[in-house]
């Protein structure tokens, strides 16, 4: 109880941040709060609102943060098993299913410590990131020119704070590090929006190289067991050299004939 209210204020606070981005995007307040209220997912939300503001189609804008809203589905397939909600409840409870609200209910140990997990982080989370959502829409409509406050920074910083301690592994960090480079490099050659799209393609091209490598690093190491064993096997397993088996041959003839002779 205490970690899922701990995520979802944390978390839920950053929803300011979206709306001052949101609104300096050019989103009106009522968008800016449709978003939270139907998308409610920080990531794409972020994405779409920062490609809209570089000045990209709102179609490529979507579609980026289509993509990086399409992991929410594989969190569903695992939370569906632990949650086991009645069929009624899954329409509404797919709503609730993020990062945040899938890292605490696979943190506990019984079914029902996962359903509490699951209803206490999404519930604090999604009332307190649609009202900062609000307060942050209205508080930039205040202000008037974001950018002369550098609230158009924002975004980016919230979702760089979010994304930093999910790279854990050396894979996950290659991944991060190509996409970003795929980002920039194409940033001035593409339309706005699109380079976030092509640089989604880093995932599988890393995973792709890792798959390769560990299969080619398995098959050394079965070569190099493989040898050890031969070397390692006793010398009675092995055939006598040609050398060693004609030396033999005369001295097991004249044993032979004084046996016949006798």
């Amino acid at each position: 109880m205490r970690d899922a209210l701990g995520v979802g204020v944390a978390v839920g606070l950053s929803g300011f941040a979206f709306g001052v981005t949101s609104a300096g995007s050019g989103l009106t307040l009522l968008q800016t709060c449709a978003l939270s209220l139907l998308v409610f997912t920080g990531a794409s939300q972020f994405a779409l609102v920062g490609a809209l503001a570089a000045g990209g189609n709102p179609l490529t804008a979507a579609a980026g943060a289509f993509f990086l809203g399409v992991r929410n589905a594989f969190y569903g397939l695992r939370l569906s098993q632990l949650l086991a909600l009645p069929r009624a409840v899954r329409p509404f409870a797919a709503q609730w299913v993020i990062d945040e609200t899938t890292a605490v209910a696979l943190a506990q140990p019984t079914r029902r410590g996962v359903r509490i997990g699951f209803t206490v982080t999404g519930l604090t989370l999604y009332v307190l990131w649609n009202l900062t959502t609000l307060l942050g829409a209205a508080g930039a409509e205040a202000i008037g020119d974001t950018d002369a406050w550098g609230l158009d920074a924002a975004g980016p910083a919230v979702f760089l704070a979010l994304l930093a301690p999910m790279l854990k592994s050396a894979t996950e960090r290659t991944v991060a590090g190509l996409a970003v480079v795929l980002g920039l490099g194409l940033l001035p050659v593409l339309p706005a929006g699109v380079p976030v799209l092509v640089a989604a393609l880093a995932a599988p091209a890393v995973l792709w190289a890792t798959g390769r490598r560990s299969t080619t690093t398995a098959g050394d190491a079965q070569q190099e067991t493989e040898r050890a064993a031969l070397q390692d096997a006793p010398e009675e397993a092995h055939p006598a050299a040609p050398e060693e088996a004609h030396r033999a041959a005369p001295q097991e003839a004249p044993e032979k004939a004084q046996k016949e002779e006798r």
